[in-house]
């Protein structure tokens, strides 16, 4: 089965929050998964909706596919790599400061008829 893809890589947001956004989308036709994402009001939903409107050019002007037939069949997050700054606390101390960050893979296949 043919399928369009698109990636987000090295985006400035932690994997565990990608994650809430996508789970909204998986599954979805595109034209409603991007409407969901419009009304979104986390800071992801805005990353998303750029990946999957990518991945739906990508199927249409690579693949020739149909948009009003596309839905997500895949929505992934993965970690990237963490930025790591130290802050500095009583006595001499440095805490951790994990800024993360992350890759977001999205996957659209037509339906079937």
């Amino acid at each position: 089965m043919a399928y369009a893809e698109a990636r987000a890589r090295f985006v400035r947001i932690s994997p565990s929050k990608a994650k809430i956004v996508l789970d909204l989308v998986r599954g979805k036709k595109v034209e409603e998964a991007l409407a969901i994402l419009k009304f979104t009001p986390k800071r992801a939903a805005r990353i998303v909706e750029k990946v999957i409107s990518s991945a739906a050019a990508n199927a249409e002007n690579n693949f020739d596919m149909d948009r009003n037939a596309l839905y997500v069949a895949k929505a992934d997050v993965g970690p990237a790599p963490i930025m790591k700054r130290w802050h500095p606390r009583q006595r001499g101390r440095a805490f951790p400061i994990l800024k993360r960050t992350s890759h977001i893979t999205v996957r659209l296949e037509e339906q079937k008829s």
